[in-house]
């Protein structure tokens, strides 16, 4: 069984992550999404919540799973017996952090490949960050994230006193 995870920390998901997940569902026969715990990032959503967001948009896509982990990445791709990570690109401005990584990442556990995948070009300059930047201010983001994941943006914001 070919497995590959694909880490990061959708914070929230967006389309251009959805589109990369769906496309790496059609190459591997199970992908995991793995919701990076980082110390270095404050989250909008709490982990638990963006595992719950990610599992009503993928639900549809019967060899994904969603998890959680903490530490480095190879180690835990090497712990669910994954034998490549997948990484997005959006733009040329990725591919010199991602190409980094990657390298970082075979020094530390060779067996494992980085693929990349581009996303849709309609996708490609959403972020995480932007969408959340456009949400606070009570921007539309439709279309840059699943039809649920704006709800949830919303309600969050709401709660905030914020958007």
């Amino acid at each position: 069984m070919k497995i590959a995870v694909y880490p990061g920390s959708f914070d929230p998901i967006t389309n251009g992550h959805l589109d990369v997940i769906r496309r790496a569902a059609q190459v591997f026969d199970q992908v995991i999404v793995a919701v990076a715990k980082s110390s270095a990032k404050q989250p909008l959503f709490s982990i638990a919540e963006r595992l719950e967001m990610l599992r009503i948009v993928l639900r549809e896509v019967p060899n994904v799973r969603v998890d959680a982990y903490q530490g480095l990445t190879v180690r835990y791709a090497r712990e669910q017996g994954a034998r490549a990570l997948i990484r997005g690109l959006r733009a040329v401005s990725d591919f010199e952090y991602e190409f980094t990584m990657a390298l970082t990442n075979k020094k530390l556990a060779p067996e494992i490949e980085t693929v990349f995948l581009m996303t849709e070009a309609k996708y490609s300059f959403i972020s995480s960050g932007s969408v959340k930047e456009v949400a606070r201010y009570g921007g539309c983001v439709e279309d840059m994230v699943p039809v649920q994941v704006e709800r949830i943006l919303r309600d969050k914001f709401r709660m905030r006193g914020e958007g």
